[in-house]
């Protein structure tokens, strides 16, 4: 029996049109929306976004491409600096000497139960003051972490607000930043601080 030799039907550009349409549609109901927006620092632009939980990023020594291209992939972005409004003055307080502590909602929903500690852990260190990796570990009840608790305060998503820059190696020294500029920038932060 011989084979029938048909065409694959080709859909209208109608058709795919309103496939298009009702995909967008679909994906404005149900993906989370995240906001963001740029600021000026001494550390050069600060870029933050925030979702329904609240600021969920924050990077700076990055273009804007890879800061929106590093946001939830399955989210929508949308900039919008009124949403950031609270955190961006909040930051500018910071840097201009008056705000030691940051009362933003944050959201870690994305760090692991482990991470979410010891982030926390790094908020409550007072401006002016430093930790070491060992201190961290001893606060959240895991002594023997230190190592973990590095890779946990490199993994913030949102540092400067999250200040894991207090934390130090066991000898005082720099050891790495997840913030843009690295360790220049952590002790431009300690130093800010008062704590160099």
């Amino acid at each position: 029996m011989a084979e029938k030799n048909t065409l694959p039907i080709q859909p209208s550009v109608s058709d795919i049109e309103t496939s298009h349409h009702r995909i967008q549609a679909w994906f404005s109901r149900t993906a989370p929306l995240i906001q963001w927006a740029a600021t000026d620092s001494p550390l050069g632009t600060i870029y933050v976004a925030r979702n329904a939980a609240g600021v969920c990023s924050l990077d700076f020594g990055v273009s804007e491409d890879d800061f929106v291209l590093h946001l939830d992939a399955l989210a929508r972005t949308e900039y919008k600096p009124v949403a950031l409004d609270a955190a961006i003055a909040q930051l500018a307080e910071y840097f201009a000497g008056r705000r030691q502590r940051f009362d933003v909602p944050v959201d870690l929903s994305g760090m692991t139960p482990f991470q979410q500690n010891v982030l926390h852990a790094a908020a409550s260190i007072p401006a002016g003051k430093v930790w070491t990796y060992g201190q961290m570990a001893q606060t959240i009840g895991k002594p023997r972490a230190s190592r973990a608790v590095g890779q946990a305060l490199g993994s913030n998503p949102v540092p400067i607000i999250v200040p894991c820059h207090r934390v130090v190696g066991s000898d005082g020294s720099m050891t790495g930043y997840s913030g843009g500029g690295g360790v220049a920038s952590k002790k431009w932060l300690l130093h800010l601080e008062g704590a160099l």
